[in-house]
């Protein structure tokens, strides 16, 4: 063999040995591209990843590779045009495969030149990394979603604690309010106390409606059958509109049941009614369908799988922006002219909702109409819970935390001819029952300071005392609370402020 022969034999062992190296290759395409963009070789991993074989795609354009809409834009020209330039580009979007089906590419591509400097062609490497991408894409999902429920759960503690403090203060004033209006005869002061108390109404609706976005609002919670609501309901949801809205009820599905408060759900769907009405200046179509689901992470990752009531409500309105979407849930949030809304209707639709163990869910565009969905767990009929009824009586232990409070609601138990024993935590009033045996009605709060709450006073007391009548209060139940909200049905309640009206219809339940 000739010295001239040796090196000619090693070069070209040499290429196949790299020919090789790069048919190996399946997790990256790799290959040539000329001047103009036309594929010249091809190897394994390129017929993998984009579904050409070598004879299909070899003098084709590789423009073929790329979206429609990059096609249009010029995208290819300039990828080439960049990599020629300087040398090297690295990208990443769609690329489209054979069939059809688009996948997301990291891609590079270095211009080749000879030993003039003449530009003699691309090198061409792409690498499939939709898995990475849509697993980054979860992760910040997640993300947004757990920034979002710490978001709300702070606020909702705000909201919450703020609502709490100043219901307890109008509970003072209403309850004082009430026995001044049984002392005061003159017709000065019969008016200036009802000025007084038609304030504490509305303070008291205020209050109401950011414990409901705290989720701290009692619940009256029965299994009921959503589909039978709306359709007793629906007559009330067509007069909710204006005349230029149109309602239509699609609830067809039969086993509907979930554990909800029927007045709170019914307020529910007129809030979103009203709202989407709103939304819908020129007139449209609200419709409102039911049906069940399971839990899909996909819509929501608030929820625990399982099977759930979906209540949907949708329009043809207006629509949201993405920045209205991200603060529709929050408190005094509101897109309306000043004075024309609280931007607390949809505050109170999330918090009464996640109270009954559910979510909420908003799509919606600019221009292309909003759809809001209500998720609630769904329960098995026989899971009802029947309230069970007690003796009424005439001597009444009143049970407060609040000195104030206490006080108050003991002088209008006295105004309404009982004999009254006060207590301010529930273990004084554990041992003035085992004490005594002459009470027969305990008017307890839910929520205590000693570790021992009113829930937990009225089962003991119910268990050890079989004939006490139990009547509860509050404005701020205890979490236990909230996990059973059917818990609360069994005894006759409250909603603190009250007055002497509803005193008297709970101790007539």
């Amino acid at each position: 063999m000739s010295d001239l022969q040796k090196p000619q034999d090693t070069a070209r062992q040499t290429e196949e040995q790299f020919r090789l190296l790069v048919q190996g290759v399946t997790d990256y395409a790799i290959f040539m591209l000329s001047p103009a963009g036309v594929v010249t070789t091809w190897n394994a991993g390129a017929e993998r990843i984009k579904g050409y074989c070598h004879s299909e795609i070899v003098g084709q354009h590789f423009s073929c590779f790329y979206t429609e809409e990059d096609r249009a834009a010029g995208a290819p020209a300039l990828i080439l045009s960049t990599a020629a330039r300087e040398g090297r580009v690295e990208r990443e979007g769609w690329r489209v495969r054979k069939n059809g089906t688009r996948f997301w590419a990291h891609v590079v591509v270095d211009a080749i030149r000879d030993e003039t400097g003449s530009l003699v062609g691309f090198a061409k490497v792409t690498r499939d990394i939709t898995e990475r991408k849509e697993a980054l894409a979860a992760l910040e999902k997640a993300k947004a979603a757990l920034f979002q429920a710490q978001k709300m759960e702070a606020i909702g503690r705000l909201t919450g604690g703020v609502a709490h403090d100043f219901n307890n203060l109008l509970g003072v004033l209403s309850n004082g309010l009430q026995v001044l209006a049984m002392q005061s005869r003159t017709h000065m002061d019969t008016k200036m106390i009802e000025s007084m108390r038609r304030a504490i109404d509305r303070g008291t609706s205020l209050t109401q409606q950011l414990l409901s976005f705290a989720r701290q609002q009692p619940l009256q919670a029965e299994v009921h059958n959503l589909s039978s609501l709306l359709r007793d309901f629906e007559p009330m949801l067509t007069r909710a509109g204006d005349r230029k809205t149109r309602v239509e009820l699609r609830a067809q599905t039969q086993h509907a049941f979930a554990l909800v408060d029927v007045a709170r759900f019914e307020a529910t769907l007129l809030n979103l009614v009203v709202n989407a009405s709103d939304a819908m200046p020129e007139g449209g179509t609200v419709t409102i369908t039911a049906d069940t689901v399971e839990s899909d992470s996909e819509v929501t990752t608030a929820l625990s799988a399982g099977h759930y009531v979906r209540i949907s409500v949708s329009d043809t309105g207006t629509g949201m922006s993405r920045e209205v979407l991200a603060q529709a849930f929050e408190p005094f949030f509101t897109t309306k002219p000043a004075g024309e809304g609280t931007g607390l209707g949809l505050s109170q639709v999330y918090g009464f909702v996640t109270q009954s163990g559910g979510d909420v869910v908003i799509s919606s565009e600019d221009g292309k109409g909003t759809t809001v969905d209500l998720y609630f767990p769904l329960v098995e009929p026989e899971e009802a819970t029947i309230p069970r009824a007690s003796s009424k009586g005439e001597r009444v232990m009143v049970v407060d935390d609040e000195p104030d409070v206490l006080g108050l609601a003991t002088e209008l138990f006295r105004k309404i001819g009982c004999e009254v024993v006060a207590a301010s935590s529930a273990s004084e009033a554990l041992a003035i029952l085992r004490a005594r045996t002459d009470i027969n009605v305990v008017f307890a709060d839910i929520s205590m300071p000693d570790g021992i709450s009113g829930m937990e006073l009225a089962r003991l007391a119910r268990s050890e005392y079989p004939g006490i009548k139990v009547v509860l209060t509050s404005d701020y139940p205890l979490a236990a609370l909230r996990r059973e909200p059917a818990t609360i049905s069994e005894f006759p309640f409250v909603c603190k402020p009250y007055s002497l009206a509803d005193i008297a219809k709970a101790l007539r339940a």
